[in-house]
């Protein structure tokens, strides 16, 4: 019976699984995902991860829950830099650990090698090496499943840019056939936020169903992103901060939405920040409506739906009697 990894369906699961499933099953191990978040996941995760938590890193408790006694290892990097002179949430940082203070009973080995790019890029290929010893003593089988991992993670980033999305990908389905319909919606946020249905209530398939075309980070060019965002007057030093304000400054200069819905959860310091930014900047150019959606604990849409509906309304309504009017009065 091959070897199980357990990785989690949550956080970083969207933006890295193909590259992480390609390099184990290279090593001939068996990668075994959590479960579609539901609420029992998710209070699960609530119940055993600190109070002062974010909601996506409490989630991610919920998915180890879900995981730990059907692998032999939890794959869980530390992550700390993936681009040179950048950084990633601190909560990264301190994921292994505190999953190992807070789920203490039954819990399986965690692999949980550093990842830290931020002097040099090349340090990429040493960490991998260090995850492959856990399985292999063979420098060249590593290495090659390494190669492989980065062109799988290199293609998964070019469907992503021509217009799927990851779930598309990720769950092997059927490209949504979408339409230009009456109104295109920048969906800004962490991949964490807006591809995890459960958490956001769905609301890409909301938009879908009524025929409206979704635009997301993932959907648009990495180096327009990357000139934008090195436009502002100081670096912005959060990777992933960076590519959310790289997004909707390209968005405004584009000027091909609609509207910008901006999703962000509540308690993360870093979105505090860049949500108040991206909407200062859309603000000053006046002509785009923007709507900061905050996901919690809360799982009820009533409230969700009746937002989104009067946000879609009134850019309906302004299309048609006050398109040569700002958006801001």
């Amino acid at each position: 019976m091959p070897i199980r990894v357990g990785i989690p369906r949550a956080l970083a699961y969207y933006e890295y699984f193909p590259m992480w499933e390609t390099f184990f099953h290279e090593l001939g191990i068996e990668v075994v995902l959590s479960a579609p978040t539901t609420k029992v996941i998710l209070n699960n995760g609530v119940k055993s991860c600190v109070d002062e938590a974010c909601l996506p890193i409490k989630i991610f408790h919920g998915h180890v829950l879900d995981l730990k006694d059907r692998v032999d290892y939890l794959f869980i990097p530390r992550l700390k830099s993936v681009a040179r002179n950048e950084y990633i949430c601190p909560k990264f940082c301190g994921l292994p650990e505190m999953i190992k203070y807070s789920i203490k009973e039954n819990l399986p080995p965690i692999i949980d090698v550093e990842i830290n790019l931020r002097k040099n890029p090349k340090n990429l290929f040493k960490s991998f090496l260090m995850i492959g010893k856990f399985f292999a003593d063979n420098h060249s089988q590593i290495k090659n499943a390494y190669e492989k991992a980065m062109q799988s993670h290199y293609e998964y980033k070019k469907k992503l840019e021509s217009g799927y999305f990851p779930d598309e990908i990720l769950e092997h389905k059927t490209k949504w056939k979408v339409h230009d319909g009456d109104l295109c919606i920048a969906v800004i946020g962490h991949v964490y936020n807006i591809y995890d249905h459960y958490v956001n209530m769905d609301i890409i398939r909301k938009f879908r169903e009524q025929n409206i075309k979704v635009l997301t980070p993932e959907h648009i060019d990495s180096e327009a992103i990357e000139r934008k965002a090195n436009s502002l007057p100081k670096k912005m030093f959060w990777t992933f901060g960076k590519r959310l304000i790289g997004s909707v400054l390209h968005i405004i200069e584009q000027e091909k939405v609609d509207g910008i819905i901006y999703i962000m959860s509540f308690g993360c310091g870093i979105d505090a920040f860049i949500s108040e930014l991206c909407k200062i900047k859309v603000k000053r150019a006046g002509n785009i409506p923007f709507y900061l959606m905050t996901l919690d604990e809360h799982s009820g849409d009533a409230g969700l739906n009746t937002r989104l509906e009067a946000f879609i309304d009134m850019i309906r309504w302004r299309k048609q009697n006050e398109s040569d009017i700002s958006a801001y009065g």
